[in-house]
């Protein structure tokens, strides 16, 4: 599974572990934290929470 980071558009890669998962993911692009929601090996919402100073 892989999102697009909100802020730099880089794609994440998630892997298996991150199957029905609530909580936060960090870029290592751009260092933005994002919020994300996952249900059924599917992403239901991603959100940016914070950004890297």
């Amino acid at each position: 599974m892989k999102i697009n980071c909100l802020s730099c558009g880089h794609k994440v890669d998630l892997g298996d572990s991150y199957d029905d998962y609530v909580g936060p993911v960090k870029c290592l692009v751009c260092g933005v934290i994002l919020e994300i929601r996952t249900e059924d090996s599917r992403v239901k919402a991603v959100a940016v929470a914070t950004r890297s100073a």
